[in-house]
């Protein structure tokens, strides 16, 4: 169905033709040209000892087999793999310098359906690589410039089961995490773990911070009740389910954990978009201020939030890798994606849905408010997210350019295909790094408002695409 190869790692349909989906080759391949690149870039410490790679995946069908592929890659080009098993995207982070590992790699599509399958890949730090590093993969897998080790010199391989409780152990010690206020508290959440890894994970969390979790789709068996995406139009089961059994909020993670959305106690949504904006209020509240970033298509309500308690706001380019470069550049105290990420470089420059659960419950719990009180205490900005399918005839940078000339009497920025940003709301369209589409974000001061804008800004592309 689909394959996508880009700086940041491979992503693809499980099944079907070499080189046009993620099949076993192609798995055995980019490992290669990964594993290529790390013994590159570490010359002497390879030539003196072995490299090390943690490797972590969530509970997708393929996980294992993907998994068990990429391990004796790296194993066969002498790098001793670390395998977490069953795991989170933010935990294998946490793990590779925990580990002092030479490099990360989470077996995850993220988001994505069941069907679809990615590695993503962390340097030895455990974040994510540079465009020129992701680059140079891409040339390696290319032209197949691998080479082996011989026998003598094969990698080994072993498993480490401990870093459930590891990670845990990290974001309770965190000094804006107020356990006993959340305690305190009593907290009642109703979980959506979208029968995936945060079904391991977060329990086991909030059982540390005394919070009563009801489970819904906590077993880790890979096949998703409902799109693993956490948009409104996904979560009625949960929504219907806070209500019912009268709990404190909802709590929603994506497979590899590292998006988290909440549920209002009356069954509304708290909106992904509101994640960080709490997330952040509380630590600029607990800090007296202190500088922020979103990528382009986040909610403005993180600037205006920030900007009350004195920081500023900068706006990125989307994808995980160039947030946290302008994050490290301005000196952010919190930042991350509209779409539910949390970064916090307290704990590690990656979105981490168990460090988001731990501050947003610490600020509500001290706050004194419900879920539905906080909410409504922030700027309200309502988004609408859209996207088209890409197809072959599509020139998606002439769709892109002729929109920026449309539009030019606005305010556009063309760092990352094109936000159109006018008095009260904002359109931002650009090429998707994970899907084959064009994805269109839209905000405005009511629902109504953002949906007529992305009508608006997906005639506009029809025309000039002939559609």
């Amino acid at each position: 169905m689909a394959l996508i190869k880009s700086i940041s790692g491979i992503r693809g349909t499980i099944g079907g033709n070499i080189g046009d989906n993620l099949t076993p080759l192609d798995a055995v391949k980019f490992a290669s040209a990964y594993g290529t690149w790390l013994v590159d870039r570490n010359k002497d410490k390879a030539s003196k000892e072995k490299l090390r790679v943690v490797l972590g995946r969530d509970a997708r069908i393929s996980g294992k087999m993907i998994s068990s592929l990429v391990s004796n890659t790296l194993v066969g080009l002498g790098i001793d793999v670390i395998d977490l098993g069953l795991s989170t995207t933010p935990t294998v982070e946490v793990a590779v310098p925990m580990e002092n590992a030479d490099g990360g790699i989470i077996i995850t599509a993220s988001h994505n359906p069941k069907q679809w399958n990615a590695l993503k890949l962390l340097n030895e730090k455990g974040e994510f690589l540079n465009g020129e590093e992701g680059q140079k993969i891409l040339v390696l897998a290319e032209n197949d410039a691998y080479q082996y080790s011989e026998v003598d010199d094969l990698g080994s391989y072993s498993k480490d089961r401990s870093y459930v409780q590891k990670h845990i152990d990290a974001v309770l010690a965190l000094d804006l995490v107020d356990v006993d206020a959340v305690k305190n508290a009593k907290f009642k959440v109703v979980l959506d773990a979208v029968n995936s890894t945060g079904g391991i994970f977060i329990p086991a969390l909030l059982a540390q911070m005394g919070v009563e979790c009801i489970e819904l789709y906590c077993d880790p068996t890979g096949h998703f009740p409902h799109n693993p995406e956490p948009l409104k139009e996904h979560l009625g089961a949960i929504s219907n389910l806070v209500v019912e059994k009268k709990a404190d909020l909802g709590i929603v993670v994506d497979p590899d954990v590292d998006r988290l959305a909440l549920v209002n106690e009356d069954g509304s949504m708290f909106g992904e978009e509101y994640t960080l904006v709490a997330c952040a209020d509380y630590v600029l509240g607990e800090l007296k201020g202190g500088n922020t970033v979103s990528n382009l298509s986040s909610s403005r309500a993180l600037r205006d939030v920030t900007e009350k308690h004195g920081g500023t706001y900068t706006a990125s380019a989307v994808g995980e890798v160039n947030v946290v470069i302008a994050m490290k550049a301005t000196n952010t105290v919190i930042g991350g994606e509209g779409n539910g990420g949390i970064i916090y470089p307290e704990s590690h420059y990656g979105r981490d849905s168990l460090v988001g659960v731990a501050l947003f419950l610490s600020h509500l719990a001290k706050s004194g408010k419900s879920c539905k009180e906080l909410r409504d205490s922030y700027p309200s900005y309502f988004m609408s997210k859209n996207k088209i399918e890409l197809t072959p005839t599509l020139d998606v940078d002439k769709i892109l350019s002729e929109m920026a000339q449309k539009h030019q009497n606005e305010d556009v920025n063309t760092i990352d295909g094109v936000k159109i940003d006018f008095a009260e709301e904002w359109a931002h369209l650009r090429k998707s790094n994970t899907e084959p589409v064009i994805r269109i974000y839209t905000e405005s001061t009511s629902q109504e408002k953002a949906d007529a804008l992305a009508l608006q800004i997906i005639d506009e592309i029809k025309e000039i695409a002939g559609l």
